[in-house]
């Protein structure tokens, strides 16, 4: 079919996510055509640099064949199998194991959902399920964090802390709370990481205790917030946030959707300040975006309560139908041993300081106002004015000219319509492909500072 016809299909059949729709319409699509490595090739025939890994997911890169070729294998052998019935498949049995094994501490039960906001949603649900079953039953809020991101189920999307997703979706829900985002660009508390520590302790326990210590069920947070603009708190924080949330009686979901599978550094962002959270949350470099498939890891002690609690033989009545799903499975186990046998972990902790160089380096560029990064996760902040950090105005509409550049450049990231960049280069980069990302991104920002009224808005 031709990309013109394939272009008009999308235009009047297929929803995109997180658009406006009718600028969809009048911009149309870029239709992507195949993966090598770090590379991706549009129909049009443009080869772009990914820096964004598809989105935050294909950690391993595009085209590797041992992974199609776990997916081919099992999909001929047994392409479906349900865990209803007790029923289940060897490699979602494996993976399951696998990652219980790695992950912090006791979290040693895993529920395998489709992707990272069913992963919210099943944590929701088992939290409730949880403090019903001990005899709890008032213990019904949750709290997040400002500028969060917990997916977009009709729940996870309320716990979600940006404005985008809760408008006209009647969001976030009566029980869901938010205390501010541990920010040190934008914080009040600066660059003083003990003093930004402290601040956030005390924003949750004064939430706690404005709704009752009794009424509380979890707090949920990323470890490193991603789609709010790349936000890393100090090191430290994590650790704080978890001794916080013992003192108080609430449960701490780490959500690692993001920041999980060598992201981060480890494979998992708790284990870097030895954090055990009592759910975790994953998907999208658990299987590099190759298939779909997400997890909820729970520790014990919750798993017990909700065992133990229907003495009479009840069923737990939380499931999916692709729960487990066997190829997604194989290639998961296949992606898993990439990272640590096949040497993308060690080549991700090589190459981050890389990164984290040429991110600090276009802190010399007059539109950035900050850099910030952690392993393979980064951000530049770009600002009208770095000593006050005045914002650009949203009429500027810089986010979009950036993406216009950006492509013009041939290298992919992410604009934030707050002006934050957002990169996520995969573990297979190699060191003349990080030279490649940081000279392509400045010839982008080199290219909006042309724009006159973008250049008489720079202090």
């Amino acid at each position: 079919m031709s990309i013109d016809n394939l272009k008009v299909l999308d235009r009047n059949h297929l929803i995109h996510s997180v658009t406006n729709f009718r600028t969809h319409e009048q911009n149309g699509v870029s239709i992507l055509e195949k993966g090598e490595g770090a590379y991706l090739f549009d129909a049009d025939g443009n080869k772009m640099l990914d820096a964004f890994s598809g989105l935050w997911c294909v950690n391993t890169g595009y085209g590797q064949q041992s992974i199609v070729d776990a997916a081919a294998e099992q999909m001929s052998r047994l392409p479906y199998a349900t865990t209803y019935f007790d029923y289940g498949s060897e490699p979602a049995i494996r993976l399951a194991a696998k990652l219980a094994e790695r992950a912090p501490g006791s979290l040693n039960h895993v529920f395998f959902t489709q992707g990272g906001s069913d992963a919210v949603d099943s944590a929701i649900r088992y939290v409730t399920h949880y403090y019903n079953a001990i005899s709890k039953p008032r213990k019904k809020q949750f709290i997040a964090l400002e500028r969060g991101y917990h997916g977009t189920s009709s729940v996870g999307a309320g716990l979600t802390g940006l404005p985008a997703f809760h408008a006209k979706f009647d969001l976030p829900l009566e029980n869901q709370h938010h205390i501010p985002s541990p920010y040190p660009y934008r914080h009040e508390c600066g660059d003083d990481p003990a003093a930004l520590i402290a601040s956030s302790v005390l924003d949750l326990r004064n939430k706690v205790n404005e709704l009752g210590a009794d009424n509380v069920a979890a707090f949920f947070c990323e470890p490193i917030q991603g789609s709010g603009g790349v936000i890393v708190p100090p090191v430290g924080w994590l650790k704080a946030i978890r001794k916080t949330c013992n003192d108080l009686g609430i449960l701490l979901v780490a959500d690692e959707v993001i920041t999980a599978f060598g992201r981060t550094g480890p494979l998992f962002a708790s284990s870097a300040e030895d954090v055990e959270p009592d759910i975790i949350t994953a998907a999208k470099g658990l299987t590099a975006g190759y298939a779909p498939m997400g997890a909820t890891l729970m520790s014990d002690a919750i798993y017990n309560a909700i065992a133990d609690a229907d003495t009479n033989g009840a069923v737990v009545g939380h499931g999916t139908t692709y729960s487990a799903h066997p190829v997604s499975a194989a290639v998961g186990l296949e992606v898993l041993r990439l990272y640590e046998e096949g040497g993308l972990l060690a080549n991700a902790e090589r190459i981050a300081p890389i990164f984290e160089d040429g991110l600090q380096a276009l802190l010399q560029h007059p539109l950035v106002g900050d850099a910030r990064q952690r392993g393979l996760l980064g951000a530049l902040e770009l600002v009208a004015d770095k000593d006050t950090k005045r914002p650009f105005d949203t009429s500027l509409q810089l986010n979009v000219r950036i993406q216009k550049a950006s492509f013009e450049n041939r290298i992919i990231f992410r604009a934030f319509p707050d002006n934050i960049l957002g990169f996520a280069p995969a573990l297979c980069y190699s060191e003349d492909e990080m030279a490649l990302l940081f000279e392509r991104v400045q010839k982008s920002l080199d290219a909006v500072l042309e724009d006159i009224d973008v250049r008489e808005c720079v202090a």
